[in-house]
């Protein structure tokens, strides 16, 4: 009896330790679209000449990716999204973290209808204020439009925004002033990830739990487009402090 007891408290410990560090919930397949799509939009904007450069991208903390961002008919005049966020951690990218991004007026290109953004953190503080608050860009993280092309570098900007964001309109690649608009935590989607208690700060500095419905994400992250040769090479990550 005593062994049987034992092997059953073995067995359980080991259960809560495999479901404590890695998340396999059966997320919504608008979930899975959702990072499915991030990936292609990440590639997409990175590969390209007029792209994000590689110097701006290496110094990020954490990157959000919103694909197609529609206009919100229920919101006069605005927009609507959502994405996710990874940030950098000592073991590579984070396991993301689903946002919610509203805006009253990008002014959407050549008049379509969607876009995708591609969010550079530039410091970790702020992406944890995106965590436990609605942030408003422009105001409570100060935002600007990230300078295109490979070769752009942080010195092209004197005064380095807390977030820099970037944006393709059929097939059009741009900085895009998102002053006003604000971010949020999408938090049935989290929940559906990773459960309703699991702290979400946990996740972006890579203690938490992780998604394994993110990898293919998380790959894309973790690589770098070579819009001259067509290869993909790993990228280096300096992990931030948290």
């Amino acid at each position: 009896m005593y062994v049987r007891t034992a092997r059953a408290a073995g067995l359980a410990i080991v259960l809560s330790s495999v479901i404590a560090t890695t998340a396999s919930a059966a997320i919504s397949t608008g979930e899975q679209k959702r990072l499915n799509d991030a990936a292609s939009v990440v590639t997409a904007l990175r590969g390209g000449e007029n792209g994000i450069s590689d110097d701006l991208w290496q110094k990020a903390a954490c990157v959000i990716v919103v694909p197609d961002m529609k206009k919100a008919a229920f919101v006069v005049g605005g927009e609507y999204g959502k994405g996710v966020m990874s940030c950098r951690t000592a073991n590579g990218w984070s396991s993301p973290v689903f946002m919610e991004l509203q805006k009253g007026s990008l002014g959407f290109q050549a008049g379509a209808t969607e876009i995708d953004l591609v969010l550079l953190v530039m410091n970790h503080d702020a992406a944890t204020k995106m965590l436990n608050s609605k942030v408003s860009l422009g105001a409570d993280a100060s935002v600007a439009a990230g300078p295109v092309g490979r070769a752009a570098s942080a010195s092209t900007s004197e005064n380095l925004a807390q977030v820099l964001s970037y944006s393709r309109s059929k097939g059009v690649f741009a900085g895009v002033n998102l002053s006003g608009g604000s971010l949020r935590v999408d938090k049935d989607s989290n929940t559906d990830a990773y459960g309703a208690s699991v702290a979400l700060d946990t996740i972006i500095n890579g203690s938490g739990p992780k998604l394994t419905a993110a990898s293919g994400f998380l790959n894309t992250l973790g690589t770098s487009p070579r819009a001259t040769t067509g290869t993909r090479t790993p990228a280096t990550t300096d992990a931030p402090k948290y």
